[in-house]
């Protein structure tokens, strides 16, 4: 980014997830005096994540868990946050950069991911022509329990930045929203019935509140006992109350629903708390999500998976080198295998129940398809997956689209539009 011709004027925020949040600090100190466009709802939940992941960084260092420096402090944040500048979804405003010869124009749309996620559409001038482009973000087309479906711009664009996530994951497409929380229900049921507890690790922002919201319809449907104790913890609850606070400035299926709203047990600090909160049949919904050791959500795993009664029940990626991914790799050997959930525990047999279910935010492959088709672009950028996927994606829009130029551009790739 540091090309004195090219300075940043303006930096856009697609949605609060650290992989698209997580750097603004450490650019920011390059280009001070740059513009960051955000939601109004994302723009809440950077005032709480980005301090929180500063003082997460200071405190691994100062417990040995990292040997890196932190790359920005609470102090850089607070900078950060008099650069914000929030938009209301589909309202224009200018991002024409200093430098600038003809004006852009940008607009927000309701990407359907999280909380304050957007897509953005670009409009400028190339040759006395109004030219366009859309940037998708992370994306998902269909209704989750709290959030709508994403809207998309109902004019053709000329070049679409596509997310790719789920491009190499066949077993999406084929799986329904509506097939797994049922399957869901059914197994915190049987795991209560049998006097189990049920971990259910989620993000701290989105898979959370949409999981607390799909333990409520339990209740409310008699699938799970109304009396059943819920357990949460930590950064997730401040994002509840951020979704609550926004839920008649933001699109939502239910404009009533609060997730603060469903009972809910604040998960003790001390130890004999903590496990006192195993005393009875409960769900603990905790991060994080892949279970990273020192996290609440392994602690609990390490606590849970010798006990055939107990559940894991795993609603979000894990990566290879995670302890999520371990526990389900080492339940597809059955019961009793031997797993390391924690390096310093080293291995525990894992005999408790564990499934994967998928309640993922992004669209799967063939709704992107679909998408192409309805944005009619002459150029793509596939962006935001691996190479497989990105692979799969190029692939098949080619198929059906044979004279869209496509790019799929690695790290530090530079790309004239």
């Amino acid at each position: 980014l540091d090309h004195p011709e090219r300075p940043v004027d303006h930096i856009i925020i697609t949605h609060a997830h650290h992989d698209h949040l997580g750097g603004l600090p450490t650019i920011i100190r390059s280009f001070p005096h740059a513009s960051v466009h955000m939601t109004a709802a994302t723009r809440e939940l950077a005032d709480i994540l980005l301090p929180a992941s500063a003082r997460l960084q200071q405190r691994k260092l100062r417990e040995g868990s990292s040997t890196s420096d932190p790359i920005f402090s609470e102090d850089d944040v607070e900078a950060c946050s008099y650069l914000y500048v929030s938009h209301d979804l589909e309202s224009q405003f200018d991002i024409t950069g200093y430098k600038g010869k003809s004006p852009v124009r940008a607009r927000f749309f309701d990407a359907g991911h999280v909380l304050g996620s957007a897509g953005i559409l670009l409009n400028y001038l190339e040759n006395g022509s109004v030219r366009s482009l859309f940037y998708t973000g992370d994306t998902g087309m269909n209704p989750q329990t709290i959030l709508p479906g994403a809207a998309y711009p109902d004019e053709a664009i000329d070049t679409l930045l596509l997310e790719s996530t789920l491009g190499a994951d066949p077993e999406t497409e084929n799986t329904s929203r509506r097939g797994e929380e049922i399957r869901l229900g059914k197994g915190i049921s049987e795991t209560l019935k049998a006097g189990g507890t049920v971990l259910i690790p989620v993000f701290a922002l989105g898979r959370g509140q949409e999981i607390i919201a799909l333990i409520d319809r339990f209740k409310r449907r008699g699938i799970i006992p109304d009396e059943t104790p819920v357990f949460t913890a930590g950064l997730m609850r401040a994002i509840s109350n951020i979704y609550d606070k926004t839920r008649h400035t933001t699109p939502r299926l239910n404009q009533d629903f609060q997730v603060s709203g469903v009972p809910q047990n604040r998960l003790p600090r001390g130890q004999a708390a903590f496990k006192n909160s195993l005393s009875e049949p409960g769900i603990h919904v905790v991060g994080s999500g892949m279970m990273f050791e020192r996290t609440i959500s392994n602690r609990l795993a390490q606590i849970l998976a010798e006990s055939e009664e107990n559940a894991i029940f795993i609603v979000g990626y894990t990566p290879p080198n995670s302890p999520g991914h371990h526990i389900i790799e080492a339940a597809k050997q059955g019961r009793g295998t031997a797993v390391v959930i924690d390096r310093a525990r080293g291995e525990q047999s894992l005999n408790c129940r564990v499934e994967r279910f998928r309640f993922s935010g992004h669209s799967h492959r063939r709704d992107l398809l679909k998408l192409v088709d309805q944005l009619n672009p002459g150029k793509i950028v596939l962006v935001h997956g691996e190479t497989k996927a990105r692979e799969w994606m190029s692939d098949n829009i080619r198929y059906f689209n044979a004279d869209i130029d496509i790019s799929s551009p690695g790290t530090g790739d530079e790309l004239l539009i």
